[in-house]
């Protein structure tokens, strides 16, 4: 299974950004993406940046991440995901987040 993190950016090369996140430093592909800055956040799976993001989307797939890392671990994951989970939703708020307006 292939699991994207969130990072953010510290350092950019030409068609690379040196990210961090989740404990982590990596040298990441950017040509998925386009133009970046330090500061910017990024999805990234397998070392390739795949999505620009907000540091809010971050923080919600950071919450998630912890919700699964938990669960693995064998930890109580009952608490607050700090956003709302999509069996929670509406069918309205579903087609939205799908892009089905």
């Amino acid at each position: 299974m292939c699991i994207g993190m969130p990072m953010q950016i510290t350092a950019i090369e030409p068609g690379h950004a040196w990210c961090e996140g989740r404990g982590e430093r990596r040298r990441v592909t950017t040509a998925l993406v386009g133009t970046v800055a330090p500061g910017d956040w990024l999805l990234v799976f397998l070392g390739d940046a795949r999505e620009h993001i907000s540091a809010e989307r971050a923080a919600e797939v950071n919450s998630a991440l912890d919700l699964v890392l938990g669960a693995m671990q064998g930890f109580d994951t009952t608490g607050d995901a700090g956003f709302v989970l999509p069996s929670q939703m509406s069918a309205e708020q579903l087609r939205q987040l799908s892009g089905q307006h």
